[in-house]
């Protein structure tokens, strides 16, 4: 009997219960969370079921996938290499049509204002105490650009990857919940009824110049960004070129989703307990949750600004899809337009915004490269 108990006793070494702690616990159930928002409510599941799995495979001890040599180790590396993002921006040139963008350039300009947020919370963190290059990665949050995210924490402050990107990704995901009432807060029932006109037809000649003319521009202007930029006009190039419909699919299709799942599991695996449970990811969630509103805010109050300056032609709710995270913030514009209009459809004026802040999070995170010299 005392045979059976010991090795009994041995055998309960050998499993991660012993090495289980509360706060193991407690990100496993924020994962278990992450995924009943992805499967039950359809928060963005792309992004929240993989990052929810993540968590909860970096809180169970003794797996060793996390570790040098681990599966998710090498998945990691996609992140630490800064592969990822690239090729996120590649699958995601080959799924967008620039036209709305070409067709209404005037709207562009909601896409800086809705960056407000950036340089909010690149100051509240600076107050806090963090160093330069950390408040510059932490702003970054606010351009609700999870790719662009990841690549300038990489560059400017690496040791802080597994909290920005978490904050970046989760809120992207809940922006559904996030912006709506301050849509509602700042606006009118009159201005969110507002119906736009219709946009004007692009041609195929300029949708494929822009990515060819925005390579050179960017590339030239902002060398720290070019990798993403490069690969953002290079997959919308396969796409409009319409001769090579088998790399865009490709691209778009089953390329994407791979590198979606390996991405999302490798940002769920950085919340291990013992490196993420701190004051200081409190602070940046804080913070990038005042990003992503005052982000919002300041697009909607830009629109409306606009919509005065235009004599009452342009719906403010188109200010909130200045934030980047493509599409999710065009069709929350959309969404909330459609509820007090059912024949209000916004998506497509909202994507001009949408991808013009996919540039404005790009810019804006070039140009902190380049001041604090880092290439």
């Amino acid at each position: 009997m005392e045979f059976l108990l010991k090795l009994f006793k041995d055998m309960i070494q050998t499993t991660g219960l012993v090495h289980l702690t509360w706060g193991n616990v407690f990100l496993i159930l924020v994962g278990i969370f992450l995924i009943y928002l992805a499967i039950v409510k359809k928060y963005e599941p792309f992004l929240l079921l993989p990052i929810g799995f993540g968590s909860i495979v970096a809180n169970i001890p003794a797996t060793d996938l996390l570790e040098p040599g681990g599966l998710i180790h090498f998945f990691y590396l996609g992140v630490e290499k800064v592969i990822y993002p690239p090729l996120i921006f590649l699958g995601v040139g080959a799924m967008t049509d620039f036209g709305p963008m070409i067709a209404n350039p005037s709207l562009m300009i909601l896409g800086a204002f809705a960056h407000i947020g950036i340089f909010i919370a690149l100051i509240g963190a600076k107050l806090l105490g963090f160093s330069i290059f950390e408040a510059g990665a932490i702003g970054i949050i606010g351009g609700a650009d999870g790719p662009m995210a990841i690549y300038v924490t990489q560059k400017l402050a690496p040791h802080l990857m597994a909290q920005i990107s978490v904050a970046a990704y989760s809120y992207m995901a809940l922006m559904p919940l996030i912006q709506p009432p301050i849509m509602r807060l700042l606006t009118t029932k009159e201005e969110r009824q507002i119906m736009m006109k219709q946009m004007r037809p692009v041609s195929k000649t300029e949708k494929i110049a822009f990515p060819i003319v925005i390579t050179v521009l960017i590339d030239l202007l902002l060398p720290p960004i070019a990798p993403l930029i490069t690969m953002l006009m290079l997959g919308n190039l396969l796409k409009e070129s319409g001769v090579v419909d088998r790399l865009a699919k490709t691209v778009s299709g089953e390329f994407m989703n791979v590198i979606t799942i390996l991405l999302g599991v490798s940002i769920g695996s950085t919340m291990k307990a013992d490196t993420f449970l701190t004051i200081k990811t409190l602070e940046i969630v804080t913070l990038g949750l005042i990003a992503f509103m005052t982000g919002t805010a300041g697009g909607v109050l830009g629109a409306k600004f606009l919509n005065k300056l235009s004599g009452g032609k342009i719906n403010p709710l188109l200010g909130s899809a200045g934030i980047a995270s493509v599409p999710i913030a065009a069709r929350v514009s959309h969404s909330v337009a459609i509820k007090e209009n059912p024949y209000n459809f916004l998506i497509m004026h909202a994507m001009g915004p949408n991808l013009a802040g996919v540039f404005g999070t790009a810019i804006a995170g070039g140009i902190m490269l380049v001041l604090l010299g880092v290439h």
